[in-house]
């Protein structure tokens, strides 16, 4: 079985945001507490900063982090986390039935961004509060000083404005579980407003509005027009929330996720391009893919969410740790190449989260930190996608899936950028190798490298990585052939089932 796939290096989709390898650091479960922030860890620094996850937060290579929700921001006082940390108030915090000690705020958050060299993305709470607190800790992070609250900050020790350009106004206002859920034209009302005062504090912040919190919401669609009607001539972006799930064994159709992103996308796409032209507005507008990954929500809602309510409010609570396997990996990798696929639409994009939650890097309080499975697509992606992605010809085999019909047996992305070139491509076959011919014209190269995530020998597609052993990493890919001709190069390679795998090339001459 071969698949074809066919590029020209002049055929582009769109330049690759580097902001596309986002990820997400929420005030939930172990997310901050003995994930990123552990005072007294033998690994902490000075200021309680777990030393060994921010190496592996730099190895991983996020490009931007999104702070502090998710729905904890949703109940949140940002005032509650700056100032002495002894002064700090101890809160409910009814998003994920906990008690937040805010030591860890708005001040340890920058420093750590700074540490961990990511851009902010800041999330303002939209569902207790508004306008006035929106205002108020936009001119306590950017506005240089002379004021009650940015002397504040100054005393707070900082003394430069933090200059944070990229804000999200709210997180998920769709959703029944949200605090404040609001209706479609509520929450427009309220974002416009608040996007509205922003903006006349700061013309040139970047905002994101908040879109549909999943595509089988049952207002998706209507939600987007309706928002994008009060909210289009003012933000920069709305979002899109997207978790995908391996259902009662149909592997198939959790293989084939990136076809449903690749849908939602779209769909989101032609809405804001329709409300666009009906509103007469020349203007772009971004989807900002700012929580995405695969989660078993059927844990958090069977499991987690009883085992919370039984064991009562208690700080830091052990939630949707999620255990990866390889075949949570090989998705994670055709998401990603997904989103590369709509660099034309998707402006930025967030793997939620970072640590602990439901995310690629884990740590255990007192003790080790570990990678993931997830963590290596992630980390090969943001390291090697660059330039510009590629438009596509994929020619071959298709499977049926139950949930998203026919789909490509080889999943696959593209980016060049000066002479150099990466291929990203998944193997959904899950008992049997594909062979895969790439055809790039206009360049004549070789190739550099290829690694691929499989499963490991001897063991199964649920093999998975944890603190005592990590026997899924990348391994090289070996039989790779790369033939020049008139024109352009082939490269030949040969994919293990149930396996995503990177190809790198660079010309002759580099």
């Amino acid at each position: 079985m071969t698949v074809h796939i066919d590029a020209d290096v002049t055929d582009v989709i769109g330049h690759v945001p580097r902001r596309l390898f986002g990820s997400f650091v929420e005030h939930m479960g172990r997310g901050v507490y003995t994930g990123i922030y552990e005072p007294g860890h033998p690994a902490a620094d000075e200021r309680g900063f777990r030393r060994d996850v921010l190496d592996l937060v730099r190895e991983l290579g996020p490009s931007v982090v999104r702070y502090p929700g998710g729905n904890f921001v949703s109940g949140y006082r940002w005032e509650d986390g700056v100032g002495p940390a002894d002064r700090r108030p101890v809160r409910l915090d009814p998003a994920w039935h906990s008690v937040e000690s805010n030591q860890f705020g708005l001040h340890e958050f920058m420093q750590w961004a700074q540490a961990a060299d990511v851009e902010p993305m800041y999330a303002l709470n939209l569902g207790t509060r508004g306008i006035q607190e929106a205002m108020d800790v936009l001119e306590y992070c950017n506005h240089p000083g002379g004021t009650t609250l940015s002397e504040q900050r100054r005393a707070n020790g900082a003394d430069r404005p933090f200059q944070i350009r990229l804000w999200c106004l709210g997180n998920e206002m769709d959703g029944p579980w949200q605090i404040g859920h609001k209706t479609a034209d509520e929450y427009g009302r309220l974002a416009a407003e608040t996007a509205r005062a922003m903006r006349m504090i700061d013309p040139g912040l970047e905002l994101v509005v908040a879109g549909s919190s999943s595509a089988q919401m049952p207002t998706f669609g209507s939600w987007e027009r309706t928002v994008l009607r009060h909210t289009a001539a003012l933000v920069d972006h709305i979002s899109l929330h997207a978790y995908y799930q391996e259902i009662d064994g149909d592997t198939d159709s959790y293989l084939a996720s990136a076809a449903a992103l690749d849908g939602y996308i779209r769909a989101t796409a032609g809405i804001i391009d329709e409300t666009l032209a009906n509103l007469r507005l020349d203007k772009k507008i971004g989807i900002s893919v700012d929580e995405w990954n695969s989660w078993d929500l059927r844990r958090w809602n069977d499991v987690d969410s009883a085992r919370l309510a039984a064991e009562g409010w208690q700080q830091r609570p052990k939630i949707i740790e999620d255990t990866y396997t390889v075949t949570d990996a090989v998705v994670v990798g055709s998401l990603l190449s997904c989103l590369l696929r709509n660099v034309d639409r998707v402006s930025m994009a967030n793997q939620a989260q970072l640590v602990n939650v439901i995310a690629p890097i884990r740590s255990e309080p007192g003790g080790p930190s570990w990678r993931q499975t997830i963590f290596h697509p992630f980390r090969l992606a943001a390291a090697s996608a660059r330039g510009s992605s590629l438009r596509l010809t994929v020619n071959g085999a298709r499977i049926h899936t139950t949930q998203h019909g026919e789909v490509d047996i080889v999943d696959a992305a593209a980016t060049v950028d000066s002479g150099h070139c990466a291929v990203f491509l998944t193997n959904r076959a899950t008992a049997s190798a594909t062979e895969v011919r790439f055809c790039v014209r206009g360049a004549d190269m070789s190739l550099a490298d290829a690694w691929t995530i499989a499963t490991p020998d001897g063991l199964t597609r649920h093999a998975t990585n944890t603190a005592e052993s990590q026997p899924v990493q990348p391994t090289r890919l070996a039989g790779v052939t790369a033939a020049s001709h008139h024109g352009g190069t082939t490269i030949t390679a040969i994919l293990p089932p149930l396996s995503w795998t990177v190809l790198r090339l660079g010309g002759r001459d580099a």
